[in-house]
């Protein structure tokens, strides 16, 4: 699993299982494989399952779409960041809301990611941010417009938290 991209292998992961627990279900329950019923998931456990997808989808939609350009994506780095900052701190705030213990691992599991992305972006240099800045002003796009919204459909869905 490549260190980079290790949450898109969870994400996908996660997903197919999500996608395959009915299969499990009945697999489980037949007598031959009574042996494995301990692995059985409960309707709790897929319900974290599910929204740790939803924590992840944004992650991998960042990925792929910076990994798929063939130019210069320099002057994204700021929205990305920004994208992920704001989906972390949403899902951390729609989490909050209902403390049972799976969101509240959940919790903070975020918490502790948004700190290591808090990490690497604190480790841009001056030179490197004033880079970083000047292209995301400079793209022709954004019209010298600092600040602009985030992606559309970046994945967020808090929707029944």
């Amino acid at each position: 699993m490549d260190v980079k991209t290790g949450w898109n292998s969870t994400l996908e992961l996660l997903e197919q299982a999500y996608r395959l627990r009915e299969f499990t279900r009945e697999w489980l329950q037949n007598p031959k494989y009574s042996d494995y019923r301990p692995l059985f998931t409960t309707q709790d456990e897929w319900t974290i399952v599910k929204y740790v997808t939803e924590v992840l989808r944004p992650f991998q939609f960042w990925t792929l779409w910076m990994s798929k350009r063939h130019t210069v994506t320099l002057h994204h780095v700021i929205t990305v960041y920004n994208d992920m900052f704001d989906h972390m701190y949403g899902v951390m705030r729609a989490l909050a809301k209902k403390m049972t213990q799976g969101k509240e691992d959940l919790f903070f599991a975020v918490k502790f990611a948004r700190q290591k992305l808090s990490k690497y972006y604190a480790e841009v240099t001056p030179s490197t941010g004033m880079l970083l800045i000047s292209a995301h002003i400079l793209d022709p796009f954004r019209k010298l417009r600092f600040q602009t919204p985030p992606a559309a459909n970046s994945g967020l869905n808090t929707t029944g938290w």
